[in-house]
């Protein structure tokens, strides 16, 4: 089935929304890592900032944390368990749709579902996210190796679509793009990078 065919499928609502990603005690936290977290540059978190099990935090002076910073404590220890659960709950999501290889989401405006690509998956311009007026409208994008996004690139939220019901598990590394503004939560195996003026609202 091609994307167009299965896009007209999923905008019939013809196949049930996903449920919600469960992030337990991690849904409390802006950044969450596991091998130290570097910031370059003015920065402002709002929400929780932790990292486990190596909690070094470079460039800390530079962030205004609208939250606590729980780096290498038991919160976090037990908000990391909570991540990797949701993590394998993402990537183990059977597709409704499956992307083409290096698919480009930009100009696409994609209703709830599971979308998979098995190595990246990019955007370039505006990405429009259409709820439809479901309150419960959730996506969940499996991108299998990277999710990258060029300068400027927007997702933008539609009839009551949620930045907290969209997930994005990375099979290994996520860079956003100078001035991207981003919705949802990045889960990305290895890395996660953000770029001068890109903002995510998860």
């Amino acid at each position: 089935m091609g994307l167009a065919l299965a896009m007209a499928v999923l905008s019939q609502k013809t196949l049930a929304d996903p449920p919600a990603v469960n992030l337990g005690s991690a849904s409390g936290f802006a950044v969450l890592a596991g091998s130290g977290i570097t910031v370059v540059g003015a920065t402002t978190i709002s929400g929780n900032l932790g990292t486990f099990p190596t909690p070094a935090i470079t460039g800390l002076e530079n962030v205004t944390l609208n939250g606590v910073n729980h780096a290498g404590d038991a919160v976090t220890q037990a908000a990391k368990t909570d991540l990797g659960l949701a993590y394998g709950d993402a990537a183990g999501r059977t597709p409704t749709v499956t992307l083409p290889l290096a698919a480009d989401l930009g100009g696409q405006t994609l209703v709830p579902g599971v979308y998979s690509e098995s190595s990246s998956i990019f955007l370039t311009g505006d990405l429009q996210l259409d709820a439809q007026g479901d309150p419960d409208a959730v996506w969940v994008f499996q991108a299998g190796s990277t999710l990258i996004t060029a300068t400027g690139s927007k997702v933008e939220l539609l009839n009551g679509a949620l930045a907290s019901h969209v997930f994005w598990q990375v099979g290994s590394s996520a860079t956003l793009g100078a001035n991207t503004a981003f919705a949802g939560g990045i889960l990305a195996f290895t890395t996660i990078t953000l770029q001068t003026g890109a903002s995510v609202d998860g």
